[in-house]
């Protein structure tokens, strides 16, 4: 069965061509991304802790809610305010981690190994963001728990976010119009629709909108505003990709009009 992957039509350099993969080829390639093993295994090795030391079920599921209820807000502060901000890049020993965790994956949207978070950077981060809270409600047990419970969010989140840059209409009218919303963010503009399965803190704070008539077109939603300029500037995420910043991907026609 894995010999759907073979073609090389879905093979850009090292990785998978979301564009160009269906929803079968997600799954196959998805169930096996080594990313995606690991994450698997940590979230079942969290909960055998869990359950070894367990803390009662009110205390068990209280974790379990409250990082379901504060993950998206977390991930929206992150995405908007650190991935989407311009101090990583004007760093040099930062430019390297903005790049490979979040400019890569504008340049080119549908790349599956850059889509997905590497685990040297999301896995430090759930934990500091889990722990503290699991731990603080019920000791070992429940940091267990709320650390399990960050690991198989991040799962659902980076198959949700495969789907939306993915060559497949989805059948569900919820799943289109995230999808929507987010190919909005990639292709129209960037400063907003952080969210990726819920758009809730993005309604709150002002930063959600539904179409491409809600707002211009931003001229840095390809290189997050790490432009030539800027890259004059400072120069090492340029040195690392080995070529300027685009301000569209390969492709691309920037004077194309739209169908009527």
């Amino acid at each position: 069965m894995s010999g759907t992957l073979n073609n090389p039509s879905l093979k850009t350099g090292r990785s998978f061509d979301l564009g160009k993969m269906d929803l079968r080829q997600l799954w196959i390639a998805y169930l096996t991304y080594p990313t995606i093993l690991l994450y698997f295994a940590l979230a079942i090795a969290s909960a055998f802790v869990s359950a070894h030391f367990f803390a009662g079920w009110p205390k068990t599921l209280s974790a379990i809610l409250a990082v379901v209820f504060v993950y998206p807000i977390v991930w929206y502060m992150l995405h908007r305010y650190v991935l989407h901000g311009h101090l990583l890049y004007k760093n040099k020993w930062t430019a390297g981690l903005w790049k490979r965790i979040h400019f890569d994956h504008h340049q080119d949207p549908h790349l599956l190994d850059v889509l997905f978070g590497a685990p040297v950077t999301t896995l430090p981060t759930i934990a500091v963001i889990t722990l503290p809270i699991g731990y603080l409600i019920g000791g070992v047990a429940t940091a267990a728990a709320a650390l399990g419970t960050g690991i198989a969010i991040t799962c659902i989140y980076e198959f949700f976010h495969c789907i939306q840059h993915l060559n497949y209409k989805p059948r569900s009218a919820w799943i289109q119009r995230m999808k929507a919303r987010h190919v909005l963010h990639h292709f129209h503009d960037e400063d907003g629709n952080f969210g990726i399965t819920s758009f809730v803190v993005d309604r709150v704070l002002g930063s959600y909108y539904v179409d491409a008539k809600a707002r211009p077109r931003s001229p840095t939603v390809f290189n997050l505003g790490y432009d030539v300029e800027q890259a004059s500037r400072y120069p090492w995420v340029m040195e690392l990709t080995g070529a300027p910043p685009r301000d569209r991907p390969d492709g691309a026609r920037p004077d194309q009009k739209r169908a009527a």
